[in-house]
């Protein structure tokens, strides 16, 4: 339960650090994208201004009067226009409302000043409260009846100082745009972030929850086979133990007159303590092999002569049991790079278990061949064989297919578990076909030395 809870509170604060992180680089990139769109879009309505009033200054300088009075040449040029003094009644014809380039006059308004700053005429849309001296700067932005407004001034001359090659300006026009367009889509975006972000971030949310559990399946699970590793190791252990304590126990209460019986005790002692020197041996071999992740040290090794070992070793085993040990090994040599002590350990457990669990009668074949860059050891008995569902098992430490009849020889459970270890440590893997009644067939696949 506690495990359970453990497992649970890191998910949850996985999946939060997730959403905390993943919310900032949302936010960091969200408040980007509505910068530049907001950018983007500011700088290609300056441009259409600029446009649109050197379009004007083109067509307004080459018919500029050098008089100080230029207001009925101003109607003339700009009908529309409202000439500071008089009553404006501006109601153009379609021509002349296309001469100074502008078609959306609700949108833009023009204002023209004389050398001096003084406001001479303007558009009727012109906003309202607008001071009739004009500010020099380029580029302005105004506010009026809860309105911005966006400005952009130009010098104007007139055509005959430019044949007097003077520099003085004739005056200033100054084109003026409605942002309510503009902010009514920076609006636009803002609502489109606001309500964006929350769908976004519950995404985020549901993701991260998803992902962290993802990712503490393989924690959670290698806890749990760690966790069924202690608690196979200590049963193991505890068994010899307790054997050992109580024969001592015995030892002690055994009277000296009876020195037969502290010699049988004391053989149960020392038996007790070989299997659990194993067990501990065993142990400490499988945890240095899945420790190893290199391959330093390794040498060529030749699997014909590992094989031939082992066969000869074995055969007064197999003799014993009344089984038949054949060899297929071929004439070519095989090599890989490996461990001798390792390789002899991993083709001599699959081989012990075959002998061990094959009926009188039977028979092992260890054959060596090669297929493509691998070399193979198939190990075949003709024993009880191993059912589909503990096929998948039988590689875990301390599992048994019989239990009882591995007690009785002597196993620690850990033969096939360190087998597939060394295999994994020189890049290889161990397979098994086996059908109840018929036998097993163990492959052990190995890459070939180059």
């Amino acid at each position: 339960m506690k495990t359970s809870q453990l497992f649970r509170h890191s998910r949850l604060r996985l999946a939060v650090w997730y959403t905390l992180v993943m919310g900032v680089i949302l936010s960091v990139s969200g408040l980007g994208i509505y910068r530049s769109l907001v950018q983007s879009n500011w700088k290609a309505m300056e441009r259409e201004i600029e446009s649109i009033a050197g379009t004007l200054h083109d067509s307004l300088e080459p018919m500029l009067p050098p008089s100080e009075n230029p207001t009925t040449v101003l109607k003339g040029i700009l009908p529309e226009l409202c000439l500071v003094g008089q009553t404006c009644h501006s109601n153009p014809s379609l021509i002349e409302r296309h001469t100074i380039g502008i078609s959306d006059r609700n949108t833009y308004y023009i204002r023209l000043f004389n050398h001096q700053r003084k406001l001479l005429a303007f558009s009727p849309n012109q906003p309202d409260n607008l001071s009739q001296t004009l500010n020099p700067e380029p580029w302005q932005t105004i506010k009026s009846n809860g309105i911005r407004y966006h400005q952009f001034t130009i010098i104007l001359h007139s055509s005959d100082t430019h044949d007097l090659g003077i520099n003085s300006s004739w005056g200033y026009l100054q084109l003026g745009r409605n942002l309510k367009p503009f902010d009514a889509e920076v609006k636009r975006l803002q609502v489109i972030f606001i309500l964006g972000f929350p769908f976004v971030l519950g995404l985020v949310v549901i993701s991260s929850w998803w992902l962290s559990g993802l990712a503490m399946q393989p924690i959670y699970q290698s806890y749990q086979q760690q966790q069924q590793f202690t608690a196979n190791a200590a049963h193991e252990l505890r068994s010899p133990l307790a054997s050992l304590l109580a024969t001592i126990e015995a030892i002690l209460r055994i009277p000296p007159s009876q020195p037969q019986d502290l010699n049988k005790m004391l053989h149960t002692l020392e038996r007790q303590g070989r299997r659990l020197s194993y067990l501990v041996t065993d142990l400490l071999l499988l945890t240095s092999l899945e420790g190893q992740s290199s391959s330093k040290g390794f040498q060529s090794c030749c699997l014909n002569d590992l094989v031939s070992d082992l066969i000869e070793e074995f055969s007064e085993l197999a003799t014993v049991a009344n089984i038949d040990l054949i060899e297929q090994i071929p004439d070519e040599e095989i090599d890989v790079l490996g461990d001798e002590s390792q390789l002899y350990r991993l083709v001599s457990n699959l081989m012990a278990n075959a002998i061990q669990y094959t009926p009188n009668g039977g028979e092992v074949v260890v054959s060596l061949k090669t297929k493509e860059n691998m070399a193979l050891i198939t190990i075949k008995d003709t024993r009880i064989g191993i059912s589909r569902e503990e096929q998948k098992r039988i590689f875990e430490r301390f599992y048994r297919v019989d239990s009882d009849r591995n007690r009785k020889t002597g196993g620690t459970g850990l033969g096939l578990a360190i087998a597939q270890a060394i295999a994994h440590h020189h890049q290889g893997y161990i397979t098994i076909q086996s059908q109840l009644g018929k036998g097993s067939l163990f492959t052990i696949y190995l890459p070939r030395a180059k």
